[in-house]
């Protein structure tokens, strides 16, 4: 009874979805919980999933159906999203309030996710309230199809990272300090898969090659990664291949993921593998162990300290990193077959990021515009046609110029198939990182000072990087060209979580007037109804 009840769902998925059934389909159940957790030494209110701390992982293969049926046991309205995975034709299912309803206290919501024409390495994480410090964060990784070439032999073992600062005080607690208009202090510390100094364990054996994938998932500060006494070998950053360079150490900005081939080449011991803030006066460290399998001698001497506020070295270093031509991605066709530099940009887009006062609070903006969430997600909300609940255009293209700021719940008009310039201009004196759901696009370019037309002369046209999140060095501009080909309603949000929560960040509507499923699904038949969609059905089946 069971078996067949299984079937009858994955055909009306098939049916409902648009997923398709000759690709795997992999289940989950989840239960979010509260639960107790010590990962600096103090007791907190975690938010946990099946128990875990951080969550568990997602394994999968291009093309696989990823089905998450999530039961919430909070005392509050709960959302996940996931990062980098582009949900193509399917913002339905991208977890974020312009997108999808909450899921109330005591009820659940089926996600169903495909991991369409993807590799690499990705997070999940929950995305409402501040629940981000909490904890329910975890690795999703996307394997290549067992026919695609990969540019590297299989190593040895893989190991997830997941890496972030940390607060000892309870996530509510620092919502209620935002929403009171304050900042928040400075972190406490940082953890290594949910846990403080010393807290993991990698074990290699002498002479193989190991692949670290590394997130930073944390709500504030940039990180530096590091082995003692070993090099890292770049290979992949969110889903794109890279050209192989060696590093000693490695700066994962808010949001990123990166992936590193280490090998074990060295005398057997102990060594530590370390993380310290970015850009931080007050330097946060913390440590795991790479342990020699026939090492009979444990870690020695302090951590290897890292750069800290130096931004010169951060920025060679981000030049440096390139998609790799020759290699294949998710499909056997070569990166470089897609020749981005030869399109010209139909238009382009600034955005300035800033932090006004409003109402006497602090918020921070995009071109003015400090995000506030609607009572009804955009997207049903354009769905359905109900007025009232945003505007196209309510936030500019460009700067105004202006110290001011505004409320509003912003959304920006693009078309499908659209080819854009978007130039992040940051003038504040803290490093800014970026992200765009459902897309990857391309980094072109990023210096100091004021972007001009003239930047575009620095442009990389020929191997630049395909990612999903970009950082933003103080007083700079970053630049990237991006194709708008996945309709849909899609967050342009700040990984520095404070600042999302105060308004950084809206959505870009990608529009087009077909109603073909080839260019868009409609809404998932399970679709979870709130605000002023409440009571409306979104399909007869």
């Amino acid at each position: 009874m069971r078996g067949s009840c299984k079937v009858s769902i994955v055909l009306l998925l098939v049916l409902i979805n648009g997923v398709f059934g000759d690709n795997p389909y992999r289940f989950f159940t989840w239960k979010i919980t509260y639960g107790d957790i010590y990962p600096l030494g103090v007791k907190q209110q975690g938010i946990l999933i099946n128990g875990q701390f951080p969550g568990p992982h997602i394994d999968a293969i291009t093309n696989d159906n990823i089905i998450i049926s999530v039961f919430n046991y909070l005392k509050e309205p709960f959302l996940l999203s996931w990062n980098g995975v582009q949900q193509r034709k399917n913002s339905w299912q991208d977890g974020v309030v312009g997108t999808t309803c909450p899921i109330p206290p005591g009820k659940n919501f089926t996600y169903v996710i495909q991991v369409k024409d993807q590799i690499g390495s990705f997070y999940y994480f929950p995305s409402l309230a501040f629940h981000k410090a909490a904890g329910a964060f975890g690795a999703i990784r996307v394997w290549s199809r067992p026919l695609i070439p990969v540019p590297f032999p299989p190593p040895e073992g893989d190991f997830w990272l997941l890496a972030g600062d940390w607060y000892k005080t309870n996530h509510y607690v620092l919502r209620r300090l935002l929403e009171a208009g304050r900042n928040l202090p400075m972190p406490d510390g940082v953890l290594i898969n949910g846990r403080g100094w010393g807290g993991n364990t990698y074990t290699v054996q002498p002479g193989k090659t190991y692949r670290f994938r590394i997130s930073n998932v944390g709500v504030a500060t940039s990180l530096n990664f590091r082995i003692q006494g070993h090099t890292m070998k770049l290979v992949e950053v969110e889903g794109s291949h890279t050209v192989q360079n060696i590093y000693t150490s490695l700066d994962v900005h808010l949001g990123q993921s990166y992936s590193v081939l280490v090998t074990a080449n060295q005398a057997p011991q102990d060594y530590y593998i370390v993380i310290s803030t970015r850009f931080t006066r007050k330097v946060l460290t913390t440590t795991s162990i790479l342990h020699y399998s026939n090492s009979m001698k444990g870690i020695s001497g302090p951590a290897p300290y890292g750069p800290t506020l130096d931004i010169a070295s951060s920025l060679y270093q981000a030049r440096t990193i390139k998609r790799n031509l020759t290699a294949s991605g998710p499909r056997p066709n070569p990166q470089g077959s897609y020749h981005y530099g030869l399109i010209k940009p139909g238009r382009t887009i600034i955005l300035a990021n800033s932090a006004p006062l409003i109402n006497g609070k602090q918020r921070y903006a995009v071109n003015g515009a400090s995000f506030v969430a609607p009572d009804t997600p955009l997207k049903l909300a354009d769905y359905f046609k109900i007025p009232g609940v945003f505007n196209l255009g309510s936030i500019p293209t460009s700067p105004s110029g202006g110290n001011g700021g505004y409320l509003q719940s912003s959304v920006m008009a693009a078309n499908f198939r659209e080819f854009i310039e978007i130039v992040f201009q940051n003038w504040e004196s803290s490093v800014q990182s970026w992200h765009v759901s459902g897309y990857s696009f391309f980094v072109v370019g990023m210096d100091g000072g004021q972007w001009t037309p003239g930047s575009r002369l620095k442009y990389n046209l020929r191997d630049a990087v395909s990612r999903s999140t970009v950082q933003v060095y103080p007083r700079a501009w970053t630049a990237i060209y991006i194709a708008l080909d996945n309709v849909g309603m899609w967050n342009i949000r700040s990984e520095n979580w404070a600042r999302q929560y105060l308004g950084q960040q809206f959505y870009l509507r990608v529009y087009t007037s077909s109603t073909s499923y080839r260019d868009e699904y409609p809404p998932p038949r399970n679709a979870l109804m709130c605000g002023r969609a409440r009571g409306r059905h979104t399909r007869p089946f």
